[in-house]
C-alpha cells in the first residue's frame, strides 16, 4: 500500500506538554508532521490541535501508543485519511442557490466530498439534482407528516452512511430529537448576520432599519433555533439606495461563499465544537 497523507484532530483538558506527547507518537513511528495546528482555550481549560501528517502506510500502528494517549491526557481523537470524501446529505426547499453551488463545487473538486443524495420537502429541484446524477427524495411537510418524515430522514442517513447534513435554505425547523442524533453534523446557512435579524424575512427587516451591511451565518444546528455555534459570517457594503430585492440578491452570493466555505472546512476536519462556540483553523 502506498503512503498518504493523515489528518489526526484531538481535543482534551489542557495541560502542559501536549504537543510533545503527540508528535513524539508520530516521531516513534517514522511519520513527518507537514502542518500543525493548536489552541488552548483559557476560559474552559481546553486543547484542540490539528495535525497533518505524512509518510504513513496505514494508521494501525498509531492505534496503541494514541490508545494508551488518550487515557492519560483525557483526550478525544480521530485519524483519517486526508483524501477521505464524507457523504453529505444536502436539504433543500424552494431556494435553490446554495443547492446549486454546492453541487457545482463538488463536481467540480473545489468541495472534497460526496453528495449521495439530496432531500426537499418540495420537488422543484428533482431536474437539477438528475442533471448532477444525485438521487432526489420528495419528502412533504405537514404538521401531521413532520415525525414520520423526519424517521425517514434518519433513516436515510443511517442508510446511506451520511457524515454531514446540510440545511442549504431548507425552511423547516429541525426537531430536538434529529438534532440530537445528528449533534455536531448539521450545518445550517442563516440569510442574516446572526443574531442579528433571526427568524424570517431578514433582509426586509435589514431594510426596514436601514443598516449598511447585511451577512450570512453557518452555524450547527441545536434545539435552540438559529442559535447553534458559529462556524463562518460574511458581510457585504449596501446602502439606502438598495431595495429588499437588491439586498436579498446581494446577500444570496454571500450566503453561498459562507455555507462553502463551513462546508469545506468542517469536511477537512478543521472545525472544533467549544461549548457554544467554534473553533476553526483554517
Amino acid at each position: 500500500m502506498a503512503s498518504q497523507d493523515h489528518i489526526l484532530t484531538l481535543s482534551c483538558p489542557d495541560k502542559a506538554g501536549i504537543v510533545h506527547s503527540v508528535t513524539g507518537v508520530l516521531a516513534k513511528q517514522g511519520l513527518t508532521v507537514l502542518d500543525l495546528q493548536q489552541f488552548s482555550d483559557p476560559d474552559l481549560k481546553k486543547f484542540f490541535m490539528r495535525v497533518h501528517f505524512g509518510h504513513a502506510d496505514s494508521t494501525s500502528q498509531l492505534q496503541a501508543p494514541f490508545g494508551d494517549l488518550a487515557k492519560d491526557l483525557e483526550m478525544d481523537y480521530q485519524i483519517v485519511p486526508k483524501a477521505h470524501k464524507p457523504r453529505v446529505m444536502i436539504m433543500v426547499s424552494k431556494i435553490g442557490h446554495c443547492l446549486n453551488d454546492l453541487l457545482f463545487r463538488q463536481k467540480t473538486g473545489q468541495l472534497n466530498i460526496e453528495i449521495p443524495l439530496i432531500v426537499s420537502n418540495h420537488p422543484e429541484f428533482e431536474g437539477l439534482a438528475k442533471s448532477y446524477g444525485v438521487a432526489f427524495h420528495h419528502l412533504p411537510v405537514t404538521k401531521d407528516t413532520k415525525a414520520e418524515q423526519e424517521s425517514r430522514i434518519l433513516d436515510l442517513i443511517k442508510e446511506q452512511d451520511i457524515d454531514l447534513v446540510v440545511l442549504a435554505r431548507y425552511m423547516q425547523i429541525i426537531s430536538p430529537r434529529l438534532c440530537a442524533e445528528m449533534s455536531g453534523r448539521i450545518i445550517n446557512i442563516h440569510h442574516s448576520f446572526l443574531p442579528s435579524f433571526k427568524g424570517a424575512k431578514p433582509y426586509h427587516q435589514a431594510y426596514d432599519r436601514g443598516v449598511k451591511i447585511i451577512g450570512a451565518t453557518a452555524h450547527f444546528v441545536t434545539a435552540d433555533l438559529d442559535e447553534g455555534p458559529i462556524i463562518e459570517q460574511r458581510v457585504a457594503r449596501v446602502d439606502h439606495s438598495m431595495s429588499p430585492k437588491e439586498l436579498l440578491d446581494e446577500g444570496s452570493n454571500v450566503e453561498t461563499q459562507v455555507l462553502a466555505a463551513a462546508v469545506k472546512w468542517w469536511a477537512e476536519k478543521r472545525v472544533f465544537l467549544n461549548g457554544h462556540k467554534t473553533v476553526v483553523f483554517n
